[in-house]
C-alpha cells in the first residue's frame, strides 16, 4: 500500500465493557485487539523516513519496526523488538500516556490534523504483550558473561524493574529490595485492577526472575536494612523508591473520619484487595456520596473505584477547568461514562463533621481562571462570596505525592532538593554518593510509568559504565565511550 491508501484506513476501535456492567466488577475496561484488528491498525503507519514516534518514546522503542512486524502478522518479531527497549510492555500498553508521547508525534495524526487519529501504538503494544503471554512464547534473551559485580535495586516500581532487567542482561547479579509484599510498586498499590490487572504485573516480575533477578520482599531499605550496609554488600545501588508520601489540602477538618489520602484508599482497594472483602482481610470505608479532590489520573482512579465499592454518587472537585485536567483524556472519558460527576472550577475551603467526628460536609468556593502559572496552566482565582456546602460522607484527597523521604531521613549523605526528591544527574542518574544512582518518581516527583522507565534505562547504562571502568567524576564521558544511554 502507498501512503494515501494507508491514510484512508480509519482507526480501529478497541472494544470495551459497557459502563453499566463494568462499575460492578473489577475486570479490565478495554478488552484488547483481535489479531486482525491489530494488523489493520498497524497498516495505518505510513512508514515515514524520520520516525518521530520513536523520538517521542522515552525508552526509544523501534516503533515502525514493531508496527511493520504486526502488519505482516509476525507477532513474535513484534514483541521481540519492543522488549529490546521495554521490559514492561503489557504495563505500558495499558497505562502510559501514549497520546502525549509517541502518538502525539505520529505523522498520521499530524497529517489529518487530529491527534486522535494517530496510529494506536499503545493498543498494539498491549496486544503484542498479551499475545506473547497467552500463547506461552516468552523468549529468554541471551545474557552477557557474568561480571562478578553485585547490584542492589531499592524499589520494584517501573524504574527499578527497568534497571533490574537491563543490568541482569549485562551480566551483573541483581537483587531488588521491596518494602511491600508484592513487586511492582505503584503498579500494584496505586493503579486499580480494572486498569491494570495485578496478575499482569506479577508476570512481568516473574519474567525478570526467569532472567535471574532476585527479589527480596518486605524489606525496608533505610530501616530493616540500612543504606550503609547495602553499600558495603553491593558494588552499586539504584534507588527507585518512588513518590509515596501523600499531599493534603491543609484545610480545617482534614483529620475527620471518612477522609482518606488516595494512597491509603487505593492501596486498600488494589494491593490488599478490599474489593473482595470479606473474602479478603482488608476492609474499606464505603461512602454513599464520595468526593474526590484532584484532577489527575489518581483522582480518576479514586472516583471510579468508589463507584465499584458501592458509592451511590462519586464526584470530582477540581479547581481548574476541564481544559487544565491533567488526567488522560481516556480516563476522563471512562469516568464520565461510568457516572462520575465533575464539579470543575471549585476548591475545598473546609471539611465539616458530625458530633462523632465523621465528615459530613465540604465547604466549597467557586473559582475563575487567571494568568498561567509556572506549570503553564491558568491559575485558579477564588470568586469572593461564592462558597457553598456540599453534603458528603467520604472524601478522597488526590492532589499529588511527594518523594519517599525514607532514604534521605536514614541516609542524610544523599543530596535532596527542596521537595525532598533525590538530586540526580539527568544524563547518568548519579547522586551525591559514589556508587549510588537514582531515578523515577524519587527524582521526578509523581510522573508517568514510561518516564520512570526512561530514567531507569539511563541509570542502568551509566551504572554499567561505572562498574566496568571505575570512573565516577567523568562518568558521562565513560557512558559516551561505550555507546551512550540509548
Amino acid at each position: 500500500m502507498d501512503a494515501k491508501e494507508r491514510l484512508a484506513i480509519p482507526p480501529q476501535p478497541m472494544p470495551e465493557q459497557e459502563p453499566r456492567e463494568r462499575i460492578h466488577n473489577q475486570r479490565e475496561v478495554p478488552l484488547g485487539y483481535t489479531p486482525e484488528a491489530a494488523m489493520r491498525e498497524a497498516s495505518r503507519c505510513v512508514r515515514c523516513k524520520r520516525p518521530f514516534c520513536t523520538e517521542g518514546c522515552p525508552v526509544g522503542i523501534d516503533i515502525p519496526g514493531f508496527l511493520d512486524a504486526v502488519e505482516r502478522g509476525d507477532f513474535a518479531e513484534g514483541i521481540r523488538i519492543i522488549k529490546k527497549r521495554n521490559v514492561l510492555p503489557a504495563v505500558c500498553g495499558r497505562v502510559c500516556p501514549q497520546e502525549v508521547q509517541c502518538q502525539l508525534a505520529c505523522t498520521v495524526g499530524k497529517f489529518q490534523h487530529d491527534p486522535t487519529k494517530s496510529v494506536g501504538i499503545g493498543k498494539i503494544e498491549r496486544f503484542l504483550a498479551d499475545w506473547e503471554r497467552e500463547n506461552g512464547v516468552v523468549e529468554i534473551p541471551r545474557k552477557a558473561a557474568p561480571t562478578g559485580r553485585r547490584i542492589a535495586v531499592v524499589g520494584s516500581g517501573p524504574a527499578g524493574l527497568t534497571v533490574a532487567g537491563d543490568m541482569i542482561l549485562l551480566g551483573h547479579s541483581v537483587t531488588v529490595f521491596e518494602a511491600l509484599h508484592k513487586p511492582g510498586g505503584v503498579l500494584v498499590y496505586g493503579i486499580p485492577e480494572f486498569r491494570l490487572p495485578k496478575a499482569i504485573v506479577q508476570r512481568e516480575a516473574d519474567y525478570l526472575k526467569s532472567l535471574g533477578v532476585e527479589f527480596r520482599m518486605s524489606t525496608v531499605v533505610g530501616r530493616t536494612y540500612p543504606m550503609e550496609e547495602v553499600l558495603e554488600d553491593f558494588d552499586a545501588v539504584f534507588v527507585g523508591s518512588g513518590a509515596g508520601l501523600p499531599k493534603f489540602m491543609g484545610v480545617p477538618g482534614e483529620n475527620l473520619l471518612g477522609v482518606f489520602s488516595a494512597n491509603e484508599y487505593l492501596t486498600r482497594a488494589n494491593l490488599m484487595k478490599a474489593y473482595e472483602f470479606p473474602a479478603s482481610d482488608t476492609p474499606i470505608y464505603k461512602g454513599r456520596k464520595v468526593i474526590t479532590v484532584g484532577g489527575g489520573n489518581v483522582a480518576m482512579d479514586c472516583a471510579r473505584t468508589a463507584l465499584r465499592m458501592g458509592a451511590e454518587r462519586s464526584l470530582i472537585v477540581y479547581r481548574r477547568s476541564e481544559a487544565e485536567l491533567p488526567a488522560r483524556i481516556e480516563e476522563v472519558h471512562h469516568a464520565r461514562e461510568e457516572g462520575v460527576e465533575f464539579h470543575l472550577l471549585q476548591a475545598p475551603l473546609e471539611l465539616m463533621g458530625d458530633d462523632r467526628g465523621w465528615v459530613r460536609g465540604m465547604r466549597i468556593e467557586k473559582m475563575g481562571l487567571g494568568e498561567p502559572d509556572s506549570s503553564g496552566r491558568r491559575r485558579p482565582v477564588p470568586i469572593q462570596g461564592s462558597d457553598f456546602v456540599e453534603e458528603v460522607d467520604s472524601v478522597l484527597v488526590a492532589i499529588g505525592n511527594s518523594p519517599n523521604p525514607l532514604i534521605h531521613s536514614s541516609f542524610p549523605q544523599i543530596e535532596v532538593n527542596r521537595w525532598g526528591g533525590i538530586v540526580a544527574n539527568e544524563a547518568t542518574g548519579q547522586t551525591s554518593v559514589k556508587g549510588v544512582f537514582a531515578g523515577g518518581d524519587i527524582v521526578l516527583g509523581a510522573a508517568t510509568v514510561i518516564l520512570a522507565m526512561g530514567q531507569g534505562r539511563i541509570a542502568a547504562q551509566a551504572m554499567h559504565a561505572y562498574l566496568l571502568t571505575g570512573r565516577w567524576d567523568d562518568l558521562e564521558q565513560a557512558v559516551s565511550a561505550q555507546g551512550g544511554t540509548q
